[in-house]
């Protein structure tokens, strides 16, 4: 028969993690987190900023067509192949961060916006604008080359 002896003193340690071991793991999770996250967030604004780049270009190109089989510029959405009335929900998803209006349209020229809505609205780069020249604009903080 075998019996277990431990000497006066020593107390057996249960295995685990101390509170102070969970805690600083916690931390550092924390800190890594409030890196990671405004990369993150950046990520998606400028992903939904080419959403609105592409969708003002390809309005651009439907009105460069419909000028050159009509001679004149238009504000209707249906003469372009829209459906609907301006201004249009650019999508990312199923949530518009963009909407898509003709603010001018003359038989020499039109002007086009794409204009942050809901979460994009704290983009630094703010409206773009697109006129049949091909000057492209922003009215946020940033350069147009920033932005474009």
């Amino acid at each position: 028969m075998k019996t277990s002896f431990m000497p006066a003193g020593r107390v057996r340690s249960a295995g685990g993690f101390t509170l102070i071991e969970l805690m600083i793991v916690v931390a550092v999770i924390g800190i890594l987190v409030a890196i990671a996250y405004p990369s993150y967030a950046q990520y998606g604004q400028k992903a939904r900023r080419v959403d609105a780049k592409t969708a003002l270009l390809d309005l651009g190109s439907r009105q460069e067509r419909f000028f050159s089989m009509n001679n004149t510029y238009t504000k209707t959405p249906s003469d372009l192949g829209y459906g609907g009335a301006f201004p249009l929900d650019v999508l990312s998803g199923s949530t518009a961060y963009y909407r898509l209006d003709v603010t001018a349209a003359t038989a020499t020229g039109f002007s086009a916006t794409a204009t942050p809505v809901n979460a994009q609205l704290s983009d630094k780069c703010g409206t773009y604008t697109l006129t049949q020249l091909g000057t492209q604009t922003v009215s946020g903080t940033l350069s147009a080359a920033e932005c474009w």
